[in-house]
């Protein structure tokens, strides 16, 4: 792969972005693209955004990868102190107000630096974590709270699970680098033993954008869900919601990102 073609390219759609010159965007973006059919650098994921490409099924790998790769050394710094997230605790206490828990086994998909896994403190016996980046799984097995990590996707990770059915699975900040939600729900609900706890957050945008359609690409290149297409998908897979409660997922240029948190139970 051509590293300085791909950066000129990937520079020269961002400038045009910002500057209002779709067109020109969208030419840059397409060659950013035709450099590294992989795509680390997220282009089909900003053209989606821009209404300028079709909207993708979730996130390119090696996207999400890069992404946290470059910023894992700062990531809690950026997430907790600049764009006030706090979904992990929001989930803590949603729990605790259920009365669900404590968990003997406990999932921690896209655990990042362990946010989650820190704000469950006290609440399992054994944790596992998984993340595409290795270098936020490194910074997650600094923290000593996980019993096993794994660097990995989480769709193939449940897929390829031999091991006995989790009592929790959490899913905190996974669904905006997801769209569609059938496969990950229906092995998330098999993942789990009976009775078992699956918690997640989602982000939404106003009906008016959502303008009918199950999950769109927000504004900030997230991935936004209707409300109705996660409880459809929560009922297609036995799953039960006890808490499905709107919250401030995160902020952008200082203005609050609407989402769910959600706590269902494997019937």
């Amino acid at each position: 792969m051509d590293l300085p073609a791909l950066e000129e390219a990937y520079e020269r759609a961002l400038a045009h972005e910002k500057a209002g010159r779709l067109d020109e965007a969208e030419r840059a973006y397409r060659e950013v693209l035709s450099i590294d059919p992989a795509d680390c650098a997220g282009a089909a994921v900003r053209l989606a955004a821009m209404g300028r490409g079709a909207t993708p099924d979730k996130a390119p790998d090696a996207y999400v990868a890069t992404l946290f790769d470059q910023h894992a050394d700062m990531f809690e710094a950026i997430l907790v102190d600049q764009l006030g997230y706090r979904v992990p605790d929001l989930m803590r206490e949603a729990l605790d107000e259920a009365g669900l828990g404590p968990f003997e086994r406990m999932l921690d998909l896209g655990c990042g630096s362990g946010l989650a896994g820190e704000a469950m403190y006290g609440a399992f016996t054994h944790l596992t974590g998984v993340d595409l980046s290795e270098n936020m799984v490194a910074v997650a097995g600094e923290a000593e709270l996980y019993d096993e990590l794994y660097v990995g996707e989480a769709v193939r990770f449940l897929e390829t699970w031999q091991g006995a059915g989790w009592d929790m699975i959490a899913a905190t900040d996974v669904l905006p680098y997801m769209g569609a939600l059938e496969a990950f729900f229906a092995l998330a609900a098999r993942s789990l033993a009976e009775g078992g706890v699956f918690a997640f957050s989602s982000e939404t945008q106003p009906d008016e954008m959502m303008a009918g359609r199950p999950y769109i690409v927000g504004p900030h290149q997230r991935f936004a869900h209707s409300q109705g297409y996660v409880r459809d998908q929560l009922a297609a897979n036995g799953l039960e919601a006890k808490v499905f409660s709107p919250i401030t997922v995160r902020h952008e240029e200082g203005r609050p990102v609407p989402g769910h948190l959600v706590i269902a139970v494997r019937n």
